[in-house]
């Protein structure tokens, strides 16, 4: 990009430079060599059109997830949260072994162990995440929350998240359960079918302030 010196104002496109005022100042600077119709066919490109496209995929899951606890990420106060959640979206999306890259999803990747684990492993601010300290357990008509015996709370907050992966849609249920002392299987609703992809974020609460929260 250059400026230039001239009575006759130019603005428009001549041969492969390109002309155009900014701020006052005339510029002159060479047409960009990307090519839309390159850029969507040509093998150089392959590659980038891979990344683009699972770029975008993750983003539009972590965005699903991040709506459905907006209110518990605010109080995590973490200015790097939603970079630090796009990250883990694409770690989890690079578990996927079933497709080839450009193609992979977050929800096959969450179907894998190592998957579940990098979630579960994800810390909001300064909350200690729960790691292996609980985990979820299907009934027949009921879910349960089992905490480990070391985490001494009074109140938990469950909120069941329906993933839907196809039509980049999500939907919510939260539900708040007073604990008697020294409980550790919380019961609480199965609001979505078996068929449904659902995830669950927990807070733990102690005399009214979160002690852990997370993904279990």
């Amino acid at each position: 990009m250059a400026t230039y010196e001239s009575f006759i104002k130019l603005n428009g496109a001549i041969g492969d430079l390109v002309f155009y005022n900014l701020n006052g100042k005339n510029i002159v600077r060479k047409k960009s060599g990307f090519n839309k119709t390159a850029y969507k066919k040509s093998p150089t490109y392959e590659k980038v059109r891979q990344n683009s496209s699972e770029f975008g995929h993750c983003s539009k899951v972590g965005k699903l997830i991040r709506s459905c606890i907006s209110k518990y990420i605010e109080l995590a106060e973490d200015a790097l949260l939603y970079q630090r959640f796009a990250k883990i979206m694409t770690e989890i999306k690079d578990l996927d072994s079933e497709h080839e890259k450009g193609k992979r999803t977050v929800k096959l990747g969450l179907k894998t162990q190592d998957g579940k684990v990098l979630l579960q492993n994800f810390q909001f601010g300064n909350f200690p995440c729960f790691h292996q300290e609980a985990q979820i357990l299907l009934g027949l008509w009921d879910k349960s929350l089992h905490l480990d015996k070391s985490i001494i709370a009074d109140e938990v907050a469950i909120v069941s998240i329906k993933i839907d992966f196809e039509n980049n849609l999500s939907e919510y249920f939260e539900e708040k359960i007073k604990l008697a002392e020294n409980q550790s299987e919380i019961v609480f609703e199965n609001r979505f079918s078996e068929e449904d992809y659902v995830i669950h974020f927990v807070a733990a609460k102690k005399d009214s302030q979160i002690i852990k929260m997370g993904f279990v």
